[in-house]
């Protein structure tokens, strides 16, 4: 009984923001859009130079604040970096150990935002744009296992001159920023969605 409740627990440990390899290629085309949930009043537009209007429960004051679409992803990406080093945990979304969609359902919570848990389902929401177009805040998606589903999600940092850096949490090193100039990445590399 042991043995099976060990080998379930670590097919399950394998598939989720795993670490093996996949030959994906970075897609090149935009395709559909979806609605993002968000808690209290907060507005999430998809577009460019959009302000976004929020109101939140720990404000006192009874006017709504006015937070532009890169502020919102810039707190977002600050958040997340502070749980740079954090070990990596199944279902975790604390910096006592988080899993990779832990950590951007944490870093979207903390505007907010409310995300699906699981990295397959946040690769519903936003829209999916072209490669080339990636910015910081957008959300990066891999498939990392023989199965052919998303399983891997990380948040983007920077993309600057043509490199892209992440930040998401690896099985191996836990909460880490990489690039995916990474060979391993590229390969795993699916999709980029933009929620904001």
């Amino acid at each position: 009984m042991r043995k099976l409740l060990f080998l379930s627990f670590f097919a399950l440990f394998l598939i989720s923001c795993g670490s093996t390899k996949n030959t994906g290629k970075i897609p090149e085309s935009i395709i559909g859009k979806n609605e993002v949930k968000t808690k209290t009043t907060r507005k999430v537009s998809p577009h460019k130079n959009n302000k976004i209007t929020a109101k939140r429960d720990d404000e006192n004051t009874s006017e709504d604040s006015e937070e532009s679409p890169k502020e919102i992803k810039k707190g977002i990406i600050d958040y997340a970096k502070t749980f740079q080093g954090t070990r990596y945990k199944f279902g975790g979304t604390t910096d006592a150990g988080m899993d990779c969609s832990g950590l951007v359902y944490t870093a979207f919570q903390k505007e907010n935002i409310t995300l699906p848990r699981i990295s397959r389902d946040m690769a519903t929401k936003g829209i999916l744009i072209s490669f080339k177009d990636i910015e910081e805040g957008d959300l990066v998606f891999f498939k990392t296992s023989s199965r052919n589903t998303i399983n891997h999600v990380g948040l983007v940092v920077e993309a600057k001159r043509g490199e892209v850096k992440f930040i998401h949490s690896t099985t191996r090193a836990g909460v880490i920023i990489s690039s995916l100039d990474e060979d391993y990445w590229k390969k795993a590399f699916v999709e980029v969605r933009r929620v904001i």
